[in-house]
């Protein structure tokens, strides 16, 4: 990661999924992407922090021109390199709430997805409170969290906040230098570690309010919106 002298030196964090694709079948705004690579071209840093895998997350940083770094599986995994990752999270303990889980409850399916190293992806077809009743009443020490995309299942204390901050200290980089983008609940714990989060149009209220800055705008549109009206303070921020 070279530095830039010119201008302070930015780390963006940037949820996929509802923030840089178009659609539920996770096309990419072409334009929000180009925005992003000129940001790196800038010598800034841009990171994907996702709910898909960490493998996804490097493929598209990787072809589409931005930091080859990449934190998937709602932190639960990072992506260093084609055969270099860093596990943080427990697939087992995980697998084990997804059985306890579809012994309890009706409707309990996994998401055909890409393959996961520390999580379980589930389809969005069940009631996710009295999900969370269950694995409370079993003592099962997970964290059950709705990216809108999918439900995951991922070891207690592991979220996208968590995950990035082992690629904050791996890369020296501070709170005040990252500029969180997202539009999901499982965003908000990345919110948490910036010092400017920017909550997406098309993100909930509850999600919006512990953003730092919203925009109107949805997904990569609301990228665009978000990057706009930084540009003129990225040296201030």
């Amino acid at each position: 990661m070279e530095k830039i002298t010119d201008m302070k030196k930015r780390t963006f964090a940037v949820d996929i999924d509802g923030t840089i694709t178009e659609n539920g079948g996770g096309r990419i705004h072409l334009d929000a992407l180009e925005a992003l690579r000129r940001l790196t071209n800038m010598g800034h840093d841009v990171i994907f922090v996702t709910g898909r895998s960490s493998v996804e997350g490097f493929l598209l940083s990787v072809f589409g021109g931005t930091t080859k770094v990449a934190v998937g599986e709602n932190g639960g995994c990072i992506t260093l390199d084609s055969n270099d990752h860093v596990l943080l999270g427990n697939i087992d303990e995980c697998k084990h709430a997804f059985n306890v889980l579809k012994n309890n409850l009706k409707n309990v399916e996994e998401k055909y997805v890409f393959p996961r190293m520390t999580e379980v992806v589930l389809q969005r077809t069940f009631d996710l409170d009295v999900a969370q009743k269950i694995l409370s009443e079993n003592d099962l020490d997970v964290i059950l969290s709705d990216s809108q995309y999918a439900y995951h299942i991922n070891s207690a204390g592991i979220d996208k906040g968590s995950g990035f901050r082992e690629i904050m200290k791996r890369f020296s980089i501070t709170s005040d230098d990252v500029i969180a983008i997202g539009d999901s609940a499982t965003d908000v714990p990345l919110f948490k570690v910036a010092k400017t989060s920017v909550a997406l149009g098309n993100a909930s209220d509850a999600v919006k309010s512990e953003a730092t800055m919203t925009v109107s705008a949805h997904a990569g549109d609301g990228v665009l919106e978000a990057l706009d009206k930084l540009a003129p303070r990225l040296s201030e921020i």
